[in-house]
């Protein structure tokens, strides 16, 4: 009989040795972020009090984009060798298989940005109070990126324009966590509470990790009938 710690493991360990393999694709999304960062400022000026304003939005918006581009790659090659049918196949749950593959997107595209949009916003000057909140938004945030992200690419895999329709799927439904982001960093800012924000995205959060796992393996095994 398996477990399914060692099942999740195996899943979340094969996909990081399968990413290491394609570093380009890999290092796509954290280029982009990199470069539109670099280059943001360019369009603002060189006025300090302005590009800390504008930070917080630029480097959320930044992030959600950048991790967009990364989400076709979560069920993509698994599609295309036969694996996601062996998936769904398999007597293993298919929740859990969902579940480790999202965790290691999201270690492998989410962790990295989250470092890389700290190193910017201290180098912006942001407060104390401020860089406290980005990471705290985009710690909570960046996982409900993944697991929503998840479900519309189960629904999407495999189609020849996929990739238009994922982003008409998911660009809807991940305002709700920019916003209350973006809030809770300007809010921090003006040393007003964050409280608030915080708890809704620990919501959705915790709901995202509830529901999002059994959603996208639904919508895999509808892809895959």
């Amino acid at each position: 009989m398996y477990s399914y710690w060692n099942v999740f493991r195996v899943i979340f360990l094969r996909d990081i040795i399968l990413a290491s393999r394609y570093r380009a694709e890999l290092a796509n999304p954290l280029i982009f972020f990199i470069m539109v960062i670099v280059l943001f400022p360019f369009a603002f000026g060189s006025d300090p009090e302005l590009l800390r304003r504008v930070t917080a939005g630029m480097i959320w918006i930044t992030a959600l984009l950048a991790s967009s581009l990364s989400l076709e790659g979560i069920f993509r090659s698994d599609y295309d060798d036969g694996s996601a049918e062996q998936m769904v196949l398999s007597g293993c749950p298919l929740t859990l298989l969902v579940a480790a593959k999202i965790t290691a997107h999201w270690c492998l595209t989410g962790l990295p940005l989250i470092i890389i949009a700290m190193l910017t916003a201290y180098l912006l000057s942001l407060s104390t109070q401020a860089l406290q909140a980005l990471f705290l938004t985009l710690l909570l945030g960046t996982p409900v990126l993944s697991l929503i992200g998840a479900i519309a690419v189960a629904l999407t895999v495999g189609l020849r324009s996929g990739g238009m329709l994922l982003s008409l799927i998911i660009l809807p439904l991940y305002m709700p966590t920019l916003i209350f982001s973006m809030l809770a960093v300007e809010n921090a800012m003006v040393d007003l509470p964050v409280d608030a924000e915080l708890y809704f995205l620990s919501g959705m959060l915790a709901l995202s990790v509830t529901l999002a796992p059994i959603a996208t393996a639904y919508s895999l095994r509808i892809r895959m009938s």
